[in-house]
């Protein structure tokens, strides 16, 4: 289907496909694209190469930090061995292990209105499970990208796409894709792609969390 779409009352009309399109480092205020959104789904999506002999099992986790940028609980961060936080505000939809199938290969549900008043940022992350023992990076990961979904109407509200973010990795097994930042009764989504050293064990100690280990 072309993308120019014909109406006989106007002139006109292009619509772009690319319009709900960010990149690196922009900051969309999701109360201006819908002030009535108040339940939205965070899909990730990826390919993986068939033909590895050991395929990136890649997983999507987040964080729910204070102030401080720190949790305040363990279950502020949610992830494949805890799906849902505190007062379930915020859910994991479950593992993807092999990234098979087509569309988001992992997504997570909020409902901002039940977000804990003194969370002011999601933080969402993709890493790679035992990806330094492996040996593997985030350069590895085909056509990646994030998206935000209202989940009372299925409408995609923007998409980042990830490959140039992560066609640079030099060793690194995780990245901070994006976050949910709130301002009083607002909330933006702003676009991160900061590749980490260290997976998402090093994330997690950053944001106060206790790994255990052995």
């Amino acid at each position: 289907m072309p993308n120019d779409i014909f109406d006989p009352t106007l002139d006109e009309v292009e619509v772009e496909i690319s319009d709900n399109r960010i990149t690196k480092g922009e900051e969309v205020n999701l109360m201006e694209k819908d002030p009535t959104m108040t339940n939205v789904m965070v899909g990730m999506g990826w390919v993986l190469n068939s033909f590895d002999a050991d395929t990136l099992d890649l997983d999507v986790s987040c964080f729910l930090l204070n102030n401080e940028g720190k949790t305040v609980v363990d279950e502020d961060f949610v992830f494949y061995n805890n799906l849902e936080a505190r007062d379930g505000a915020v859910v994991h939809n479950g593992d993807n292990m092999t990234g098979a199938g087509d569309g988001d290969d992992e997504s997570i549900s909020i409902d901002l209105n039940a977000v804990p008043f003194e969370i002011m940022k999601i933080m969402f992350v993709i890493s790679i499970y035992k990806g330094d023992e492996k040996d593997q990076q985030m350069s590895s990961v085909r056509s990646p990208y994030i998206r935000l979904i209202n989940s009372s109407n299925g409408f995609e509200i923007l998409r980042y796409e990830l490959t140039e973010d992560m066609k640079d990795s030099e060793g690194e097994t995780a990245m901070l894709v994006a976050s949910l930042n709130r301002e009083g009764p607002k909330w933006h989504f702003e676009a991160v792609g900061e590749l980490v050293q260290g997976g998402l064990a090093k994330v997690a100690t950053d944001y106060d969390i206790i790994v255990h280990t052995g």
